[in-house]
């Protein structure tokens, strides 16, 4: 079940909603915990278990590590529990992998175990992981309330594709949450912008790239080589900036604080700050569980490098069982150790716009990278995209599709930064009565007009899944 979809918008939201908000607070976990199974199960109705599975055993060694911390056997549970989780994320994530890997060098005929991935492992494991962590490290409070610490893993408004929620970040509101008609229309306007985001913007930059990616290299012109990685780029963050701002809004409906996921990452001046501003919530878990306890930067350059190297190096498979996800993430790994040794100073040096031109073409090529699986295929492309794949410059297929597409780009590139935002929050502390009129009519026609042309798009569209429910 995804958020844009007639399912959940027209049956099954309308229906939690109704017996979330009827029954009193004691039971709002309970209604919580029981919506968020059927939500899962939905579309994953064995994998739940494993999800129930993980959530059990998590729990239960964060019961001994708080129990047996005196002792010095704590560190042993939360050993198992960092064990288990990777072990299954390994399992279900990456066996086929190494096994087609093991068949393609030695010539083996091993059969693959054909498991399908469980939707959002990767997300609810890491969050599982953390609890335990933070437990160990005293960070945070051991839940004792089995029901509140599966409403903290199964919670469907990031359960499926984050953002990646830390127990501390939410503890808190798990016992003690408060919800008022404006948290409500918060969060609700917060929904509908993401909504916005991925029926409007990105499944229409989608299908431009559908169409790029599905021609010959050799046959692709170096305008439409370019304008099919930029749809893809457009189409990655509004995809998922859009479902992390409905997840956002949902939770503030619910009465939590989910921590924001993204902040209009593609105006960044260094290849640095685009990792400061895109997927967040990933980025910090990283930083704080992998990162610093491998002795950070406080060890030496060296030391501090090979630290990149290894945190990239996961970030770039925990996208993907591929070795383009491997070599996507080494990629951004090269800049961020250069803009460490003397690139950063230079980039400082340099006007902010030249800046944020070499992060688009760093973050470009990486998207060839990452939305391409195959050496031959990401070959091709980059050949196209510097002109010698032996088609023209410029052809009438790339004109046509961008007069097509052009009113879009616009759009999407000015959604992309804080204009818009800038713009709302300059009319909303202005003190003349015309510019508060205007902000107040904005306030109540665009959030109905946008979840309109949504639904409408909705209605008529196919089937079109979140593209990070698949990492």
């Amino acid at each position: 079940m995804v958020f844009s979809s007639v399912l959940f918008l027209f049956r099954f939201l309308p229906i939690f909603l109704i017996c979330y908000f009827m029954v009193p607070q004691r039971m709002k976990n309970v209604i919580l915990f029981l919506g968020s199974l059927v939500f899962y199960a939905w579309g994953e109705p064995v994998y739940v278990f494993l999800m129930l599975f993980s959530t059990v055993l998590d729990y239960s060694l964060g019961r001994l590590i708080d129990i047996n911390r005196k002792n010095g056997s704590a560190k042993v549970f939360l050993g198992m529990s960092i064990l288990v989780n990777v072990m299954i994320l390994g399992f279900f994530k990456y066996a086929d992998f190494l096994l087609q890997t093991v068949n393609g060098v030695f010539g083996t005929q091993i059969p693959l175990l054909g498991l399908p991935l469980p939707i959002g492992i990767s997300f609810y494991t890491f969050q599982t992981m953390s609890y335990t962590i933070d437990v160990y490290r005293g960070e945070a409070k051991v839940q004792k309330n089995l029901l509140d610490f599966g409403v903290f893993v199964t919670m469907f408004p990031q359960l499926i594709a984050g953002p990646i929620v830390k127990y501390r970040q939410v503890q808190n509101d798990l016992h003690r949450r408060s919800v008022d008609v404006c948290r409500i229309s918060e969060g609700a306007k917060r929904f509908v912008a993401g909504l916005a985001k991925k029926v409007l913007i990105a499944n229409n930059m989608g299908e431009l790239w559908k169409l790029v990616s599905g021609m010959e290299s050799q046959s692709m012109s170096m305008l439409t080589a370019w304008m099919g990685i930029l749809s893809f780029a457009f189409q990655i963050y509004f995809d998922f900036s859009g479902y992390s701002d409905m997840a956002i809004g949902l939770g503030t409906m619910f009465g939590f604080t989910f921590p924001e996921n993204f902040n209009y990452p593609y105006i960044s001046a260094s290849v640095t700050e685009f990792w400061r501003r895109w997927h967040i919530t990933l980025g910090s878990w990283f930083r704080e569980y992998v990162y610093i306890p491998l002795g950070g930067n406080r060890k030496g350059l060296g030391r501090q490098i090979l630290n990149i190297l290894i945190v990239w190096m996961l970030t770039g498979i925990w996208h993907g069982a591929g070795f383009h996800f491997l070599f996507w993430g080494l990629w951004f790994a090269l800049f961020l150790i250069l803009e460490k040794l003397f690139f950063g100073r230079v980039l400082d040096a340099l006007p902010k716009f030249m800046g944020r031109c070499y992060t688009w073409l760093v973050v470009l090529f990486g998207w060839v990278f990452f939305a391409l699986e195959t050496p031959g295929a990401i070959r091709g492309y980059l050949r196209a995209m510097f002109g010698m794949s032996g088609a023209s410059l410029m052809d009438q297929q790339g004109l046509f599709l961008g007069r097509e597409y052009l009113v879009l780009f616009l759009v999407a590139a000015i959604a992309s930064t804080p204009l818009i935002k800038g713009l709302i929050q300059k009319l909303g502390s202005a003190g003349t009565g015309y510019s508060i009129a205007l902000y107040r009519l904005g306030e109540k026609v665009i959030p109905p007009v946008l979840l309109l042309l949504s639904v409408a798009y909705v209605v008529d569209a196919s089937y079109n899944p979140f593209l990070y429910f698949r990492f």
